[in-house]
């Protein structure tokens, strides 16, 4: 990543980071680890924390990671306690854990629209309830990471709209309840980024074009985007900036595009 930041900006804060094992937010916690960042990873995936470690131990970071499937709040808190046992406290909560495909709404079952409510809602409420003692401690923040696709409508994909609706509820509901304890509250709703596996397998390649030609900017976002997204909103240069989620998407989501 081009470097954008001063050096250490995120020094001596400690990060806790949910999906931080890969994709978008793994992404983000390799960004927080170069800011200076001591880091605390979750995955339902021991593999893919163990990748992630490496991965920022070989950079000189520190990172600490704890398989947690967010959906279950004692294996949350656990996964919270761990933490501040190893570090000490908590000073950044990032929701990142996530699940989606593509389905009519027509063919999805309550189970699968359930599963993914509970993983990006319900987890980000379970971080965020379990994180709060601490995050009061320190006067922390909060990023949640959502999404556009709720903002007009996105074909096969209720189950996820309808989930980060809730993502950008939870953000805005914390921000005005828990400001009064110095914990800022914001989202970023990332739009089409390319360099994830996630967009590989739901959107076609002869869709792409298609799509690009419809992006203000003409082109796909990078994970890199959201990285300078969250360091921006996780630093000390955002201090005023609660209960707001910021779109990184191009200006997509004004032409009402969609992947559908």
């Amino acid at each position: 990543m081009n470097k954008v930041f001063a050096d250490n900006i995120l020094q001596g804060k400690v990060a806790f980071v949910t999906g931080g094992g890969t994709g978008i937010t793994g992404g983000v916690a390799r960004a927080f680890a170069e800011a200076g960042a001591r880091l605390a990873i979750t995955s339902r995936k021991q593999e893919n924390l163990d990748a992630m470690k490496s991965a920022v131990e070989s950079n000189g970071g520190e990172c600490f990671s704890v398989v947690a499937d967010v959906r279950d709040y004692a294996v949350v808190e656990s996964a919270i306690g761990a933490t501040v046992e190893h570090y000490g406290g908590i000073d950044i909560v990032v929701n990142g854990a996530a699940g989606n495909f593509l389905c009519k709404a027509n063919e999805l079952s309550a189970n699968g629209f359930g599963t993914v409510v509970d993983i990006d809602t319900k987890g980000t409420f379970n971080v965020c309830r379990a994180a709060f003692e601490e995050l009061k401690k320190s006067r922390g923040q909060i990023l949640n990471i959502s999404a556009t696709l709720h903002y007009l409508a996105t074909p096969m994909q209720i189950h996820v709209s309808a989930a980060k609706a809730g993502v950008d509820a939870i953000t805005r509901n914390l921000s005005v309840e828990w400001g009064r304890y110095g914990i800022r509250v914001n989202g970023i709703a990332p739009g089409p980024i390319e360099d994830t596996e996630g967009m590989k397998r739901l959107l076609p390649p002869e869709l792409k074009e298609k799509l690009t030609k419809r992006i203000p900017l003409q082109r796909f976002g990078r994970i890199s985007d959201i990285e300078n997204a969250a360091l921006f909103l996780a630093s000390d240069a955002a201090n005023y900036i609660n209960g707001v989620t910021l779109v990184v998407d191009g200006g997509q989501w004004l032409l009402g595009t969609s992947l559908g």
